[in-house]
Parts: structure tokens; C-alpha cells; sequence
């Protein structure tokens, strides 16, 4: 643990938003830390796993600790910001992740780092506040202020901040609007345009012409400025944007299926003997009649057993009575009727990818027509969702409302080069959405 040092400089608010904004800060959270936050007893983040969706991480892996115990850890990607205005890693920083109870805790954050707030972070005083700027390519920029600096004086004053999870956002402008105001700003103008030529953003800042069937979510992000082909995930003010298309914005179908993800397997005989092992085992001959293909596809439900596949999809490490993980090493598993793992997804690895979902997300109706060229528009209506987290994913999976429906088939299965075609898909319903989140809310962006 790096030893405790002289305060760092006492830096207005002006300041530190000046140099986050050099360093490519583009959202700045804030934390209240307890007098239990140091780093004796770890920062913590959250009484829920939350934090995994507003915070960049690394690769989840599983740890047991001396005790036994099963825990989930991520490297952290922080930095503490420097006098200079630049920045210094700190190698070892971590989220450690306890979904069994659940609550998300930090450590590492001193340990081999240079000009840390270890004035701030070794000691018990209550009214410091964590500050951490988010970058355009995934990083965290930490500083930290104590109750009676400039900062904290500067905060105090700007009232009442935006709710982020268990953050508060602070403006990175002097009058910086809402990030839910800039979103919903931007949507009317979408909407007041009505019909857009569909196309898409490229990474270097040109438009292409579109023409597949995901256009009607490239066109929308084009319009507020998100490339399709960007590191992140599709992101506009820390709100991920969902776009899906309609006949009638009148009438948006209850049963229209959302994609919420393609996670390969990491385990079972899929993963050890090959997707062509695996199909040729549980697929079967195509349905349409097609020559020399073998399918695997349907809507896989927990509990339920398929009809076609004559597997069964079950959660190992879930107690559905308690709705609780209770075993971070648990893992989503298909089953044989003999009880043997015909494919399975570790908790490690879907966390790892459910990570990629912001927080927020609006999801936007779009209605598409050809002539004279394919054109789409967007609905005045949009669904606000707030506070996700991966508890609430497991919990849908066990409930049903998130599905397992693959698109897996082999084709010239008989021939001497089968061609293998994979896709695991996880699904749910437009109408059950609201299971994913803590809120959704309709918002007319016209009454904004």
C-alpha cells in the first residue's frame, strides 16, 4: 500500500473539468464515500451489481479466497489524474464482485500508483468525494476531494445532480444539460425530421448507404452521431440506444422479440467437441425440408425440457425460491435427460458480456418504407430504462422471460466440408423489458 503523502493540490471545479476534458473525459461521476471507504476495508461501490454496468471493467474471472469462499473479480481501468494535468495508472485496481449478496467493492486502487489521494484514501474521514471520469475509449480517470476543498464546495452548490445507479453525474459544462434532457432533445429533432434515408456511420466520420435489416437502429445512431462500428457499445450520453422497427406506432406489438445478446458457450460438449459434434448430436433434419442440413434452433425456457431438442435449460447456482445467486462459479447449463452438460455459459462470462449494457437504455419504434428508397422514421413515444444489473438478467432466465433461442445449423451435413453456421441468441419480449431494469417510463419527446 503506497504511504500517505501530503494533500494534493486543492483544485476548483473549473479545473478539474479543464483537465478531464483534455484527457477525453466524457461523463464525470460522483461518490460520497462512508468513513469505512479506505484502502484497509475497500471501497465500496454498490449493495447491488449495478456498478458493472456504469463502470468500464476488464474480463470477469472467479476467485476463491483463503476461507473458501467464491468470488468474482474484474480489473479496473483507473488512473489517477496527476498535478499536471496527466494521468498515472494504477495497475492493480479491481472491482471485486459478490452476487450472492450482492454488493460490489474496490481494491487495489493505491497499490503501485504515483501521486495517489492517499491523504484521502487511508483515513476514515467521512464527506470525501470520489471523482471519476469516464473516457471516450473506456477509462477511468480518478480523483479525490476532501469535505472542506474548493470541489466540494463547488458541488454543494450546483444542487440537486443526476442519479446514475449509486453515482451522481456532474456536468462537465457550467450549464450542462441533463443527459437524459440531451437525449430527449435529440429524439424530437429525429422525429420532427420524419422520414431519414437510411444509412449508416462509419468510425472516420462518413455516412454509407444501408440496406440490411439492423438499418433501422444504424440510421438513428448515425443521426446522433454514434458509429456503427466502434469500440464500444452503441452509447450516446452514457444511454445505450435500441432501435426496433414497426408497422404502426399506434400499435407496437407486445410480442415483438428484442436480441439481447450472442454469447458463445464456454463449456459442455459444445465447447469440448466442436459445434459439428454438437449439432450432429442434438440437431435435426431441417423442418422445410431442406436437403443435407441438420438445424438446432427453438426457444429454450429454464425448467422446460424441448420438444425438438429434448434438452433442458437449468441455472446451477441460482436458488429460485431465495431469487439469488448463490454460487458466483454457477453457470446456465443445457441438459441431457441423463443430466449431462450438452452446453453451458459460466456466470464469469455472461456478467462479462451483460457488462457491455449501459445502466440506461432507450428503446425507439421505427417505421421503415422503400419507395422511392428506403427511408426510415421514428416514434414521438420512446421507453426510458434505468438501473440495470446482472441479478436481474439471472432472474429473468429463471423465470422464462429471457430465452435461449438459437439459430445453429450445419449445412451439406453429408458432404466432405460441412459448412457450420453458429448463433446463440438470448432473447425476450418487448412487453417483458421491464423485468431487465429497476425503471421504465414512456416519455412523449414532443411534451418535452
Amino acid at each position: 500500500m503506497a504511504a500517505k503523502k501530503a494533500p494534493l493540490p486543492d483544485l476548483s471545479l473549473d479545473q478539474l473539468r479543464n483537465m478531464l476534458a483534455t484527457l477525453g473525459v466524457k461523463r464525470l461521476l460522483l461518490k460520497e464515500l462512508a468513513p469505512n471507504d479506505n484502502s484497509k476495508n475497500q471501497l465500496y461501490l454498490s449493495g447491488s451489481m449495478e456498478v458493472t454496468n456504469i463502470l468500464p471493467s476488464g474480463n470477469v474471472t472467479l476467485d476463491e479466497t483463503d476461507k473458501g469462499n467464491r468470488i468474482m473479480k474484474a480489473p479496473l481501468p483507473l488512473e489517477w489524474l496527476q498535478p499536471d494535468g496527466t494521468s498515472a495508472p494504477a495497475p492493480y485496481a479491481q472491482l471485486i464482485l459478490y452476487p450472492q449478496y450482492p454488493e460490489v467493492r474496490s481494491s487495489g486502487f493505491l497499490r503501485g500508483t504515483q501521486n495517489a489521494p492517499s491523504f484521502l484514501l487511508t483515513t476514515r474521514m467521512p464527506g470525501r468525494l470520489l471523482l471519476l471520469g469516464i473516457t471516450v475509449d473506456r477509462r477511468i480517470i480518478g480523483w479525490c476531494a476532501g469535505p472542506d476543498s474548493q470541489i466540494a464546495r463547488a458541488i454543494a452548490a450546483l444542487g440537486t445532480l443526476e442519479s446514475i445507479g449509486v453515482f451522481r453525474r456532474v456536468p462537465l459544462e457550467a450549464r450542462e444539460a441533463s443527459s437524459r434532457g440531451i437525449l430527449l432533445s435529440e429524439l424530437r429533432r429525429i422525429h420532427i425530421r420524419d422520414w431519414i434515408t437510411s444509412r449508416a456511420l462509419r468510425v472516420d466520420g462518413t455516412f454509407v448507404p444501408c440496406a440490411s435489416g439492423q438499418c433501422v437502429g444504424y440510421t438513428l445512431e448515425a443521426e446522433l452521431g454514434v458509429s456503427r462500428n466502434g469500440k464500444a457499445e452503441p452509447d450516446f450520453e452514457g444511454w445505450e440506444v435500441k432501435a426496433s422497427q414497426v408497422t404502426n406506432f399506434a400499435r407496437t406489438p407486445a410480442s415483438k422479440v428484442i436480441t439481447l445478446m450472442t454469447p458463445e458457450p464456454t463449456g459442455g460438449m459444445y465447447k469440448e467437441n466442436g459445434v459439428e459434434a454438437f449439432i450432429r448430436e442434438f440437431g435435426y433434419k431441417d423442418q422445410r425440408g431442406r436437403e443435407d442440413r441438420l438445424n438446432f434452433g427453438g426457444i429454450h425456457r429454464t425448467g422446460e425440457q424441448h420438444l425438438t431438442t429434448n434438452l433442458t435449460l437449468a441455472l446451477v447456482g441460482f436458488d429460485c425460491a431465495m431469487q439469488k445467486i448463490t454460487d458466483p462459479g454457477g453457470s446456465l447449463c443445457l441438459l441431457t435427460h441423463s443430466g449431462a452438460v450438452a452446453a453451458s455459459w459460466s456466470f464469469t462470462a455472461l456478467l462479462q458480456i451483460w457488462n457491455r449494457k449501459h445502466a440506461q437504455a432507450v428503446y425507439v419504434p421505427g417505421e421503415v418504407r422503400t419507395e422511392p428508397e428506403r427511408q426510415y422514421r421514428y416514434g414521438r413515444v420512446v421507453r426510458l430504462a434505468e438501473d440495470t444489473n446482472f441479478t436481474l438478467f439471472v432472474r429473468a432466465l429463471a423465470a422464462g422471460q429471457v430465452y435461449y433461442d438459437p439459430g445453429i445449423k450445419l449445412e451439406n451435413e453429408r458432404g466432405p466440408r460441412p459448412l457450420v453456421k453458429r448463433r446463440s441468441q438470448f432473447r425476450i419480449r418487448s412487453v417483458d423489458l421491464p423485468v431487465l431494469y429497476e425503471r421504465m417510463s414512456e416519455v412523449d419527446v414532443m411534451g418535452i
